[in-house]
């Protein structure tokens, strides 16, 4: 790697139209990758990459001017002093926050960089042209803004929203409800069926603990291998996956951990009442985020929640 104050004028100005071209096909790919469900905030790249074309091909005619037709290739990578940034295509699917976040820090550090290679510039066209890239790039932030209450109305806007809350449903609160349900009903019957049958808080909090740890990896596992989200846009697998683990250890966990209590008709006590607690947990989040009515929800979690505890007692019992 090179230090950037190593750089001649030919090299920083090639310099600059790689990293031009680069930003433009970032914003082409954030572009593409928000297309299908944000269209409006698509749109909104479409235009800064527009911006960015017309950033090199002024950088190209200003070397062509004073260096000739061959650009040599100097990456970013090539010198030290600029932040790497992960490819786009690692990064799908896209969130949207997380894209326009990046959007403006590449836009400081481009701005940034136009600042000191303009400092550094002997010739009066190539300071010049740098300099107003530098405020170009300061004001493209505001571009951005522009574009954004040009095309996103009011109903882009609620559409984008609530095209963002059905993603956050599907890759993060589907996946994490279905560990949540499976690790507090699954693990009821093992719990209680193991306090009833030694009347021993230990042995009901090692089963439980057991019973919940065993579950979580294997629900994690098969949620990460299930699919890879490509064509369903259920996000990161193993995202999914380790979402889907602990949300099921923790479901497990929250009724065993009473059993930690020495004297075991306390323990009963508590356990059943963090089985009720998660069970009315759980039928909120169907209700809030699958839109699911309360009533309906309640009924569907309480009694399979109540079959598997009955089962519990019975084996346990007998």
């Amino acid at each position: 790697m090179r230090n950037f104050d190593e750089l001649s004028e030919r090299e920083m100005l090639a310099l600059a139209i790689s990293l031009e071209e680069e930003d433009e096909r970032v914003y082409a790919d954030y572009a593409e990758g928000l297309r299908e469900n944000f269209a409006a905030s698509a749109a909104v790249f479409d235009g800064m990459r527009e911006e960015e074309s017309g950033h090199r091909r002024r950088l190209i005619e200003l070397y062509r001017q004073q260096f000739g037709e061959h650009i040599p290739l100097i990456r970013r990578q090539d010198v030290k002093g600029f932040v790497q940034r992960k490819s786009v295509w690692l990064a799908f699917p896209l969130r949207l926050d997380a894209v326009r976040k990046q959007a403006s820090a590449m836009e400081v550090e481009s701005r940034r960089f136009y600042l000191k290679a303009a400092s550094r510039a002997s010739d009066a066209r190539t300071r010049e042209l740098l300099d107003d890239l530098a405020q170009e790039e300061y004001s493209h932030e505001n571009k951005a803004d522009q574009l954004e209450k040009t095309l996103l109305s009011p109903d882009a806007a609620q559409a984008e929203d609530q095209a963002r809350r059905r993603l956050f449903v599907l890759q993060i609160v589907q996946p994490g409800l279905a560990g949540l349900m499976d690790g507090s009903v699954s693990t009821l019957a093992p719990v209680f069926a193991a306090a009833l049958a030694t009347k021993d808080s230990w042995a009901a909090f090692v089963v439980g603990m057991a019973a919940s740890i065993g579950a979580g990896i294997s629900m994690g596992f098969a949620e990460a291998l299930s699919d890879d989200g490509s064509l369903t846009g259920r996000g990161h697998p193993w995202v999914r996956g380790v979402v889907t683990g602990i949300m099921t250890a923790l479901g497990g966990v929250g009724h065993t951990l009473p059993f930690l209590v020495h004297d075991f008709r306390a323990a009963m006590g508590a356990a059943v009442i963090v089985v009720v607690v998660e069970l009315a947990a759980i039928s909120w989040i169907r209700h809030r985020f699958m839109d699911t009515p309360i009533w309906s929800a309640a009924l569907q979690v309480g009694l399979g929640g109540a079959l598997v505890f009955l089962t519990g007692v019975l084996i346990g019992s007998s």
